[in-house]
């Protein structure tokens, strides 16, 4: 009861501070401070009664058991009314025995004569009264047992299991009805989940069955009947199809992997009884408009299908579906000639112009199909990639909120748009300021609320269903750039990094890399109830600009990462830094915590991705070497010579829900590798793909069955990709 009380107060103070209720508030807070059951926590009302014992305030005692009395005993049946005596009785007596413990003969002989004229009447009492008159009282056979620590813990604990017990059986409003509702909703969640986990297992199981038995594989069920895998692939894949119906394919992950700027090639003829399955989905040949009659047996099935539906009366949506279903079962069909088809393309583009692969960072290292051959399975198939297109400059930030519901994004121009993307893409509000935003966070509880950071030295909270602002802060005003807002998981207060101005040359959209000396700045933490800045954190060995910020999951532990290179690791229940190092030659762009939040990784001018042992301080676990594309600073070229330049400033990787692979950015599209330990590195698993321009931030959320992965560039453009994760 206690706990949904205190959950309760919380709600009802934030439905005060969003009707604008302050006075109401205020009335609130004072009654609450001075609440004299404290929120129905049986603990508390202990210490109260044990604090009135200890500081001898006999008249605070009387008067705190009278209104216990007159509140909640008085309700009790008359069956009950000697033990509420007999509890009375020994909390006197228990008051009794720390006078005389503690030698005060002073209060001992004044609770007689202030308690005599009620007490002499009762027969329990009439043998205490020789107490003050006794020399050694603790060696009394009548007295000694009540000068035992045995005594004194069990009356404690009786009355504590009276008083919770009480409370348990009071009635109670309906509004507090919710958090039984709150846990029943919980437990069907996580129900629910441990039985996709064994539909999961169980699917898996049949699939491996099959492909004993089976030649060509389908989708595994849950994902057969989905509309699409993807607007870009299938409109690439129908084209081709429709132009060049015999231009042989290469291998499953030509479709969902982007293979950068190729030189078109020659059509390889392949033989009479190859497979549908090779046909090439590269580029289109200009020979390719030729017709040539080619008998596909997957196709003339589909015909049959197509026959009975009438494609020249049709809906395009049929045609496309049929296409879908076609390239579907072509793609996820594995073909024992894997090897052959792939001499067959390295032969045939012998004597081809020089390809360049510059722009596909995962020619870099090599893929998980490259390592294991083709019977290993990639760990996520990208489903579907929606384009969300509603800012038109480059995008600063884009993070998901805690639930999994809403996508906040920040362009250079300070344009904020809030949007949902289930079931569809939808714009739910729009920030405009006058002042430029530089930062933004979700909050944690509750999650609809977004702390915005400018450039003028102000911090706005902003409600996104109420679309309003609810209070607007004045951080300081001579670090007035937020660089960096974390939003405490506790819910109650967020860290907040400013800093001081620097002069940069160009106009405003030509965000130029941050000078070569560390920027003064300032990392503050704010109570988001009194909404007041509750302290300043010391960074040593001097005031720098923070340019990242992390909580671990339970907000005692809070890593940032600033413009002089090192990382500092801060205790939140003690508000000290408890380690610091050198990470990075240069600045640090990115930090967060590990799964198991034993290891802090970070990204930094000097293009490291690092992984650090918190236990530890300075000591790498291990150090990946990433390219320009994925560190910053990004550059897009224009017309006329134009060149756009961005720092980085949202994040610059995000980790899926098991810690095992990061996403990172790059020149076309977001990268998926696996985290390997030891001297193996990163291994590419998965491109996304998508983007025209530089992509800048990613944010990776696990919140909702399918992984969903965000990736924004300097066009504005921001790509949502659905993942389904391959479990083993």
């Amino acid at each position: 009861m206690a706990s949904a009380v205190e959950r309760t107060d919380d709600l009802v103070r934030e439905y005060l501070i969003y009707r604008g209720f302050t006075s109401a508030l205020k009335h609130l807070d004072s009654e609450i401070k001075s609440d004299k059951e404290k929120g129905f926590r049986v603990d508390k009302i202990i210490d109260q009664l044990q604090h009135f014992i200890q500081t001898y305030d006999l008249a605070g005692l009387k008067e705190y058991w009278g209104y216990l009395d007159r509140r909640l005993f008085s309700r009790l049946e008359d069956v009950y009314r000697p033990t509420v005596n007999k509890l009375r009785t020994s909390l006197f007596r228990y008051y009794l025995v720390h006078t005389i413990q503690m030698k005060n003969q002073e209060k001992t002989q004044e609770f007689f004569q202030k308690q005599a004229a009620e007490l002499q009447g009762q027969a329990e009492w009439r043998d205490w009264f020789v107490l003050p008159f006794i020399p050694v009282p603790e060696q009394n056979p009548a007295f000694s047992p009540y000068f035992s620590r045995q005594w004194a813990d069990t009356f404690l604990v009786s009355l504590h299991n009276f008083l919770s017990v009480l409370f348990q059986c009071m009635p109670q409003p309906v509004l507090l009805s919710f958090d039984a509702e709150v846990q029943r909703s919980t437990s069907i969640q996580e129900e629910s989940e441990q039985l996709r986990q064994m539909l999961f297992a169980l699917q898996g199981e049949s699939k491996a069955k099959k492909a004993e038995e089976m030649v060509h594989h389908k989708l595994p069920a849950y994902v057969q009947h989905m509309d699409r895998l993807g607007d870009t692939e299938l409109d690439l894949v129908t084209s081709q199809r429709a132009t060049n119906p015999i231009t042989p394919s290469r291998n499953f992950f030509s479709t969902f992997l982007p293979q950068g700027r190729r030189t078109p090639a020659r059509t390889p003829q392949g033989p009479p009884g190859s497979s549908p399955t090779q046909a090439a989905l590269g580029r289109k040949d200009p020979t390719a408009g030729q017709s040539v009659k080619v008998k596909d047996p997957i196709a003339s099935k589909d015909s049959k299908l197509a026959a009975a539906i009438d494609p020249s009366t049709g809906h395009p949506r049929q045609k496309r579906h049929l296409d879908h279903e076609k390239e579907r079962k072509e793609l996820f069909s594995k073909q024992p000639a894997q090897g052959s088809e792939k001499k067959a393309d390295s032969s045939d583009t012998e004597g081809q112009p020089e390809t360049d692969t510059t722009d596909s960072p995962t020619n870099q290292t090599r893929s998980g199909s490259e390592v294991g051959g083709p019977g290993v399975e990639q760990p996520f198939i990208k489903l579907s990639q929606e384009e969300y297109g509603e800012h038109h400059s480059s995008i600063m930030h884009c993070r998901v909120d805690c639930s999994g519901r809403r996508v906040a994004s920040l362009d250079v121009d300070g344009v904020v748009k809030v949007w949902s993307f289930n079931p569809i893409m939808q714009t739910k509000a729009t920030i405009m300021s006058k002042s430029p935003l530089l930062s933004l966070e979700w909050a944690t509880k509750p999650d609809r609320l977004l702390l915005l950071g400018s450039g003028v030295g102000t911090v706005r909270l902003y409600d996104t269903e109420a679309k309003k602002n609810l209070y607007e802060m004045t951080i300081d005003d001579a670090h007035p750039r937020i660089l960096s807002l974390a939003y405490s998981p506790s819910g109650t207060s967020f860290v907040c990094s400013a800093a001081a101005n620097v002069s940069r040359p160009g106009s405003v959209t030509e965000m130029m890399p941050r000078a070569s000396l560390p920027v003064s700045g300032q990392l503050l933490l704010w109570d988001t109830k009194t909404v007041k800045q509750q302290l300043q954190f010391a960074l040593e060995p001097g005031p720098v600009a923070v340019n990242c910020t992390a909580f671990n999951h339970n907000g005692n532990l809070l890593v940032t990462g600033a413009a002089d290179g090192w990382i500092r690791l801060f205790d939140m229940q003690r508000y000290e830094s408890v380690m610091s190092w050198k990470a990075h030659d240069g600045e640090v762009y990115s930090v967060e915590f590990s799964y198991d939040e034993n290891a802090v990784f970070s990204i930094g001018e000097d293009g490291k991705f690092i992984q650090w042992n918190i236990h530890r301080s300075g000591v790498k676990q291990s150090e990946y070497s990433l390219s320009q594309d994925a560190v910053g600073p990004f550059v897009l070229s224009g017309y006329s010579g134009y060149k756009q330049v961005q720092v980085p400033r949202g994040r610059l990787f995000a980790f899926d829900s098991e810690g095992q692979h990061v996403l990172t950015c790059s020149s076309t599209g977001g990268l998926i590798y696996r985290l390997n330990k030891g001297e193996a590195g990163l291994e590419s698993v998965l491109s996304l793909g998508g983007h025209k321009a530089p992509v800048v931030t990613v944010d990776w959320c696990s919140a909702v069955d399918c992984g969903t992965c965000l990736t924004a560039s300097m066009d504005g453009k921001i790509k949502l990709s659905t993942l389904l994760a391959q479990k083993p």
